[in-house]
């Protein structure tokens, strides 16, 4: 897979959730204003914060790709991984800390939602543009990892502008849905406090959410290794190459979302001198590399 494709495609799936969130955030504060709704105004929160995260998303992809430098000899990809976390903390506090606090006052404080037929209008469209978001992320994951469950492939990529987006399109259509239930049910038994009660399932929701995203995060900032198949393809290069013995010591390190560092540790055959085990170490770590999703950095000890 081309590394400048696979990274444009990602930066792809971030703008366009960031255009339908920006666009879905403003429909959705002028409908929570002119109605009053609880639920819409934590929508609306929402799609303002998933607009803020795809930015910084951005500026974590734009960050990560900088050139290797002294004090960062084997690149910058690790810091899109921070940002990632940063988006996991802001879905927590902003999303759904804020969406709870709103569903409880409006318990405790129960307003009639006005013109419930403007929130029924704005939810519908936005479910319209959060699912051609949420389609094309699919589509790319789709891409990369097959017919995996969705959960499966955001455990087994290493992409936060990603897995981010997939999560926060996937929350976003769910609490839509919880928004319009908590509306129709408000206004048919015309108890305004479930129209509150919807905000908390949002918030909680949300929480959820930044939940998955903090330990996908904090898993690929503390050290996680490459994928099982890049290190299963490692090894079945190096157990076929007759001019190694035993394969010993084969540790990994996700650099980046497109950056593994691979070392491992050789027997080569007694017979072969310094001149030919320094060749096998060159061609075994261009083999390891082909084909690969991702750039392979291999240092091979000879035991």
């Amino acid at each position: 897979m081309d590394d400048q494709q696979t990274q444009s495609d990602s930066t792809r799936v971030v703008l366009a959730a960031l255009a339908g969130n920006l666009a879905i955030a403003c429909t959705k504060y002028a409908a929570a204003f002119f109605t009053g709704s609880s639920a819409m105004l934590s929508e609306a929160i929402h799609s303002s914060v998933d607009t803020g995260n795809q930015a910084l998303l951005l500026y974590g992809q734009k960050r990560g790709a900088r050139p290797p430098d002294e004090a960062h000899p084997f690149g910058h990809g690790m810091e899109l991984f921070f940002w990632g976390f940063v988006v996991a903390l802001l879905i927590f506090a902003l999303g759904g800390a804020m969406s709870i606090w709103e569903g409880v006052r409006k318990i405790v404080e129960p307003a009639r939602v006005e013109n419930v037929w403007i929130n029924f209008a704005v939810l519908a469209a936005s479910a319209l543009f959060e699912f051609l978001s949420f389609r094309i992320g699919l589509r790319e994951t789709r891409r990369r990892f097959g017919d995996r469950p969705i959960l499966d492939s955001i455990h087994a990529s290493k992409d936060p502008s990603l897995f981010a987006v997939l999560v926060e399109d996937s929350a976003a259509l769910i609490g839509l849905a919880i928004a319009a239930i908590g509306l129709l049910l408000a206004w048919l038994l015309d108890r305004p406090a479930l129209d509150g009660a919807a905000s908390v399932a949002i918030g909680l929701l949300l929480v959820g959410a930044s939940l998955l995203l903090a330990r996908e995060t904090k898993s690929l900032l503390t050290g996680e290794s490459a994928s099982p198949a890049i290190l299963a393809a490692a090894k079945s290069v190096l157990r076929a190459d007759p001019r190694i013995e035993r394969v010993g010591e084969l540790a990994s390190l996700q650099l980046g979302p497109r950056d593994v560092l691979l070392a491992v540790a050789l027997a080569f055959r007694p017979t072969l001198n310094g001149a030919a085990i320094e060749q096998a170490m060159r061609e075994l770590s261009a083999r390891i590399g082909e084909g690969q999703p991702a750039r392979i950095r291999v240092f091979v000890r000879p035991m």
